[in-house]
């Protein structure tokens, strides 16, 4: 690539097989160059790959504008390897995130193992300064109390504090008077506060939001210094930066970064499903269905229009009510184990062979049959085929691998493939029902948009599966999601729960607190240094029946017509709308700065440098299946009876007979 670039701007997606690089140059007045590095990752130190892959591609000379997905806070939650955190609350609520909301995990199961609660009761502390549910202060914090606890906290030896008093989002004075304490007193100990944090109602969701933003800062903020002190010895230019995606599809800077780790948890995911909504608008398609296969995971999501965002996430055994992408995540990608159970039936994941040692085909010691050498036994991966990183797969250590998992259920090598194809697809299936069937929509309207590094070749029998007779697989399949780190926008989500209220039409009060909001974020933005000018907004509100227990959010576009809409939503959800009153129960501002837009370049002329996928095509040509499609970062299998044919920026289409038709270049 020339060195007279005025603008590099590059995603890194640090998976767990695989880290990733999409670099984006755009010359002054020119057309967008792209191009992509791929190496794999280092798990013990997931900075290292990083700093790795920015030396390989030699990108020294030029300001770089770096946006990161992180992986080290969700990796850091399910390993449990968080700090050493302390939970504070209101004297007879210490035991707030041990009860949770008392459901069973085992609907009719009679007996069951008892959870280990988050936080150990030795790290569970009361002290004063409640709040009343109308903001009227029933017991006061005195100075008695502060000192009290500050005594209990160096006891405890604790790392991190989480600060989550009872109705704090009205009056956060007295979680701001002991944060401040604490700041003071132990200076080295990391602290948050749930009226910063998750400003609203619920305390348990609230508290734990808080919690696990204190058990993975410390984490997530010495993994950041870790690689901010590694790009400083690569001596990047002035004027140099470094973003993180949050799980809500913006960015935020580093430092900020590390003091919301909470927000971190679906980083990477969120980076691919920036980069489909970004595809949708090059093609002219609203309505798609995300599908992310990787090497551990596979994330699935659905746009019907811009993304959606939830604040009822999931991670593990925890509530993540910050907001999200609204994606559903399953233990299924092409890493995933074979196995069988104690009933003598082939099972396939959750555990992953990761990238250490990875699959038996990679040749690091593996000896566990995965889905990617299922894959290569049955022809859909080519073997000897160089693949990302100068990988090499082995067919010999495949067929060693499931020949021992072939013995133990009785099958041949071949039969026992398929069955680990079958099964794995089968998990992909059921979570793309979740996300579409279960909530209304039928597949079959919806293009099918395939990424990761596996995602392709599972593509055409999810599609026949779910009755979608559509799919793309995008040009830069296999790194996708560092190309949604590159056209993400930077900004974050402000959130405040409302006091409760009879009035008949709240539009007064909610547009007082919308502006407060709006105040808030240009207030921190400014400081940031950013031009509040050019700062985007999005007002909406959480609505719900008198006597709900759980919302629907909707744009704000005043009271009659966000009710009206409400309404509509709620019938299509749950197929009834109610002549009940409704309320307004959060108020929510998405403030963004949209990044410098570019268009996907056009795919190389045949030059020889092109993609192993657009010589078998070749310009304006159809194949049929069955046919393997091998590319750098991911390969596509072309299933019997589908047809294949490449737009002109590279994408892949596939359709299956009685079909609506070939999906045209825009």
């Amino acid at each position: 690539m020339s060195k007279t670039s005025s603008r590099l701007r590059i995603g890194i997606d640090v998976g767990g097989t695989f880290t990733d690089f999409l670099c984006v140059r755009s010359p002054a007045g020119g057309a967008s160059e792209l191009s992509v590095h791929k190496i794999p990752s280092t798990p013990d130190a997931p900075e290292r790959a990083v700093l790795q892959g920015l030396a390989e591609l030699g990108l020294a000379e030029q300001p770089l504008q770096l946006v990161h997905g992180s992986t080290v806070a969700t990796n850091a939650l399910l390993q449990r390897k968080g700090a050493r955190t302390a939970f504070v609350t209101n004297r007879g609520f210490g035991d707030m995130l041990t009860l949770a909301r008392q459901t069973r995990p085992e609907l009719y199961a009679l007996e069951f193992e008892p959870e280990p609660p988050p936080v150990p009761p030795e790290l569970c502390f009361e002290t004063g300064g409640r709040v009343a549910a109308d903001g009227s202060t029933i017991e006061a914090l005195n100075t008695d109390d502060i000192s009290a606890l500050l005594e209990s906290l160096r006891d405890s030896a604790a790392e991190s504090v989480a600060i989550n008093l009872l109705f704090s989002f009205l009056d956060p004075a007295h979680e701001a008077a002991i944060e401040a304490a604490i700041r003071t007193a132990l200076p080295d100990v990391f602290v948050c506060r749930s009226s910063r944090v998750l400003p609203e109602y619920k305390e348990y969701e609230r508290g734990m939001a808080t919690w696990l933003n204190a058990f993975l800062g410390p984490v997530a903020g010495g993994y950041l210094r870790r690689l901010q002190d590694g790009l400083d010895h690569l001596h990047l230019p002035a004027g140099s930066s470094l973003q993180v995606m949050q799980s809500s599809g913006e960015t935020i800077s580093a430092a900020g970064a590390a003091d919301s780790a909470v927000k971190l948890l679906l980083s990477g995911p969120a980076g691919g499903l920036a980069a489909v909504e970004y595809l949708g608008r090059q093609l002219g398609e609203r309505r798609l269905i995300s599908f992310d296969m990787g090497g551990t995971s596979t994330d699935v999501a659905l746009l019907d229009g811009p993304i959606s965002i939830t604040s009822e996430g999931r991670l593990d055994d925890f509530p993540v009510s910050v907001p999200m992408v609204d994606m559903h995540t399953i233990g299924a990608g092409g890493g995933s184990i074979a196995w069988v159970d104690s009933g003598g039936m082939l099972q396939v994941g959750p555990e992953s062979a990761g990238s250490d040692p990875g699959p038996a085909c990679y040749g690091k010691g593996g000896t566990r049959a995965t889905v990617t050498d299922a894959n290569l036994l049955l022809g859909r991966l080519p073997a000897g085929f160089p693949l990302a990183g100068g990988l090499e797969l082995d067919i010999e250590l495949a067929r060693e691998a499931v020949s021992q998992l072939a013995a133990g259920i009785g099958l041949d090598v071949g039969a026992t493939a398929q069955g680990i194809i079958r099964i794995a697809n089968e998990h992909m299936v059921e979570a793309i029902r979740r996300i579409s069937v279960n909530r209304g929509h039928d597949p079959g309207e919806f293009l099918l948009v395939s990424f990761g590094g596996a995602g392709g070749l599972h593509v055409c029998a999810l599609a026949e599966a779910l009755g979608i007779r559509r799919a793309v697989v995008p040009v830069y399949a296999g790194v996708l999601s560092a190309l949604g780190m590159a056209v993400a926008s930077q900004g974050r989500q402000f959130s405040r729960s409302l006091q409760r209220s009879t009035e008949r039409d709240p539009t007064a009060r909610v547009e007082r607190e919308l502006a407060q909001l709006l105040e808030l974020a240009e207030s921190e933005f400014a400081g940031e240094g950013l031009d509040t000018g050019a700062m985007q907004t999005r007002f909406s509100v959480d609505l719900r029946y008198t006597g709900q227990s759980y919302t629907l959010n909707l744009p704000w576009t005043g009271w009659e017509d966000s009710l009206s809409q409400f309404h509509q939503l709620h019938r299509r959800r749950y197929g009834y709308a109610l002549e009940a009153p409704a309320e307004a129960v959060n108020v929510r501002l998405r403030a963004w700065f949209s990044s410098a837009g570019f268009d996907l370049p056009l795919a190389a002329p045949d030059t020889g440098a092109q993609s192993e996928v657009a010589r078998q095509l070749g310009a304006g040509k159809t194949i049929t299946g069955p046919a393997t499609l091998p590319e750098y970062a991911s390969t596509t299998w072309v299933a019997a009876s589908w047809r294949a044919h490449q737009d002109d920026f590279g994408n892949l289409f596939l359709d299956s007979p009685g079909s609506p038709g070939r999906h045209e270049s825009p």
